[in-house]
């Protein structure tokens, strides 16, 4: 019965096992993060939260109910005794100047779209990081693989010169120098590996993952590298786009709405009450005694406004002005992010073309030539190991470059606010 249960648990475990080792697309890990990251699930919170609040500031206040013993005789204590002692109940509503519960409303309605505008600013604070992180891992990935292929071929080179040495064609200094130069590639590897545990952990941070969770990347990933737009282009688009400029812009609607409820505090606000006054007992004649109705209206005074409103409208005032010098701020370091993205890019691009299409095969030409020339006693072995170091760094440089140049473009799209569909890239 055992065995039965675990010829068929056995599939279902091997389906686990490939869903948890199935390579994480920069795609997927975007999805991973909107879905799961605690800091953006809490800015939504804190959305949904301020979404109630014009609601209720737009309401007016709750009413009061009140119950009174007037005209209570203290010698009994007898409500029939006095023709003027009544029981009284009472509702009374406070009702501020016209106009106030308008402005609160749309103060609140406005930090209300600030807030939302800060969840999509976080959404793109965050994919950026999140491919930021990706391609480094990516970058470290293509690292430790073209470290691994120059530790064999090292290793090769052990052989032929221990080959020759053998043979008494070669040195033994060229043995020691091909094991050095292999056992410095272990130390690099050793580094790498360490780098890319931080960066993993880093990226599982980001999808709300355990911290130890292995992350498996793609072998592959696009190289396309296109044209960027100019940078006037750029500007427009993240003047109309980014979320943070409309935050700042719904935050100085926010302060204006404030300043003008805060000259509207100088009205007073009014108070309207009833109340129904309940007798017992007769009158001289016999006849029952008669309830009293009372109705009252009170008003606040704006006595000491000023040393109240009018010190508020100061203070309402600054506020809008200080929310206006932070949109030019802003404003300032959204396009400072843009010029250094965008140069950023435009300089890994030029140098992703330049390794790919001439620096690297003109270095694994050399390594070549020298290979061959070496197995015939033409060339050193010490300019041999020299020129396929040479040819890993360059490619180790390239994979680099190639990354930085795609992180680059995360943060030009996020400085941007918007996609932009000629640099979107294939993820």
């Amino acid at each position: 019965m055992k065995f039965h249960w675990c010829l068929v648990l056995m599939p279902l475990l091997g389906i686990a096992h490939a869903e948890a080792t199935e390579p994480l697309t920069l795609t997927e890990a975007l999805h991973q993060a909107d879905a799961r990251n605690p800091s953006l699930a809490a800015i939504r919170a804190r959305y949904e939260a301020l979404k109630t609040v014009p609601d209720q500031a737009g309401s007016l206040p709750d009413p009061e109910i009140s119950f009174n013993a007037l005209n209570l005789p203290v010698d009994s204590f007898a409500i029939p005794q006095e023709a003027m002692t009544q029981l009284q109940l009472g509702i009374s509503q406070k009702f501020p100047f016209p106009g106030k519960l308008k402005l609160r409303a749309e103060a609140a309605e406005w930090e209300a779209r600030a807030a939302g505008d800060d969840v999509a600013e976080w959404r793109l604070r965050l994919g950026r990081d999140v491919e930021t992180v990706w391609w480094r891992l990516f970058y470290l990935d293509r690292a430790l693989e073209i470290i691994a292929l120059n530790q064999d071929l090292l290793r090769q080179f052990v052989e032929i010169a221990q080959t020759k040495y053998t043979v008494g064609q070669g040195l033994q200094q060229d043995v020691l120098l091909a094991q050095l130069e292999l056992s410095r590639l272990l130390d690099r590897e050793l580094a790498l590996q360490g780098w890319r545990s931080q960066e993993a952990a880093r990226l599982n941070a980001l999808l709300d993952r355990p911290a130890d969770a292995p992350v498996t990347l793609p072998r592959k990933a696009s190289r396309k590298l296109p044209e960027p737009p100019d940078e006037t282009e750029l500007f427009t688009r993240a003047e109309r786009n980014r979320p943070l400029l409309a935050r700042v812009r719904k935050q100085i609607e926010a302060a204006r709405t404030r300043l003008a409820l805060a000259r509207k505090d100088f009205f007073p606000d009014f108070k309207v009450g009833a109340a129904h006054g309940f007798r017992s007992g007769q009158n001289p004649d016999g006849s029952n005694r008669t309830d009293f109705l009372s109705l009252r209206l009170s008003m606040t005074v704006p006595l000491y406004f000023a040393t109240k409103q009018a010190r508020a409208v100061d203070q309402r005032r600054s506020e809008l002005i200080r929310e206006r010098f932070q949109w030019q701020d802003t404003w300032n370091r959204v396009r400072a992010d843009i010029a250094a993205a965008l140069a950023d890019y435009r300089r890994a691009r030029e140098q992703v073309v330049l390794f790919d299409q001439g620096i690297i095969p003109q270095a694994r030409q050399t390594v070549a030539s020298m290979l061959a020339g070496y197995q015939v006693n033409k060339v050193d072995f010490l300019n041999l190991v020299s020129a396929q170091i040479t040819l890993y760094n360059y490619e180790i440089q390239y994979w680099k470059t190639l990354t930085e140049a795609r992180q680059a473009l995360a943060r030009l799209r996020a400085a941007v606010g918007a996609p932009l569909e000629n640099l979107q890239g294939d993820r």
